[in-house]
């Protein structure tokens, strides 16, 4: 990141790109084909997934309750698009490193269209759905709402003093809020949003500071992370976000009760 100072303001989806389905207003050829190259599962609850087709990741997914539908942020480019990053679940036989991806957090949509099955694989917990009939199913697409996924944040740095409690720092999820960030500080399962004023972020590292101007955490890309409050100096370390992503949405407090657009949040 070029050196920057600013005041932290995140907003919400009002930057968010808008969505489209490929199957547009079902008008053009195209469209029509993409259309019949749906599929939509029920669990029969008002729980809805949509597998549409998509021209580089063969599949992409939505998910909402019938009438209103979150696009699921799509894999890294290697994976299916039916496969989705779900944090919160864990399948410990999953391969760990597919070309450089840990699918062990990666949940899935699982169609089979010959012998007409759908599931939702989430983690290690796999949930049966029903298809729905085509024309009913085109019914309902064309009526529908889809909006992007109201997912807002992402772990940006995660770090710990010897005590055991923790600095959490998240970003926003679009491209433009990628400087957008937010403090928590406490033990895990109580973190606690800190009001801050500035960030300073340049090739040496990043400094957030708090409102009252005592606290200000440095993540240093050379030297120790520190706290500081009043003078006082804790040295933190530094905990790989990508391979505590469990512990940041399951156990930190930080996400609870958070939807992040997925089948998981409902069927997990």
């Amino acid at each position: 990141m070029s050196p920057s100072m600013f005041l932290v303001a995140l907003s919400t989806l009002a930057s968010a790109p808008t969505v489209s389905t490929p199957w547009g207003k079902g008008e053009s050829a195209a469209e029509k084909e993409a259309l019949e190259k749906t599929a939509l599962c029920t669990d029969g609850k008002s729980h809805y997934v949509v597998l549409a087709p998509d021209e580089k990741q063969i599949r992409q997914l939505f998910y909402g309750d019938g009438s209103h539908f979150f696009a699921v942020p799509k894999p890294p480019w290697v994976l299916d698009g039916s496969m989705f990053l779900e944090p919160r679940f864990y399948s410990k036989t999953m391969n760990s490193s597919f070309r450089g991806v840990d699918l062990r957090v990666y949940s899935s949509v699982e169609h089979n269209e010959e012998k007409k099955t759908c599931a939702v694989r989430c983690g290690e917990r796999t949930t049966a759905l029903e298809l729905v009939e085509p024309a009913k199913a085109k019914a309902l697409l064309a009526a529908a709402k889809f909006d992007v996924t109201p997912q807002q944040f992402l772990p940006h740095v995660l770090l710990r003093d010897d005590g055991g409690k923790y600095y959490y720092v998240d970003r926003g999820f679009w491209p433009d809020q990628e400087k957008s960030f937010r403090l928590f500080a406490g033990p895990k399962g109580s973190l606690k949003l800190q009001k801050m004023t500035n960030v300073v972020s340049d090739s040496e590292g990043e400094i957030f500071t708090t409102k009252s101007g005592e606290l200000r955490m440095v993540v240093d890309r050379v030297k120790p992370s520190l706290w500081i409050e009043r003078g006082k100096k804790t040295e933190l370390r530094e905990v790989p976000v990508e391979a505590n992503l469990q512990l940041i949405y399951n156990e930190l407090g930080v996400y609870t009760g958070m939807r992040l657009g997925t089948p998981c949040d409902d069927l997990g």
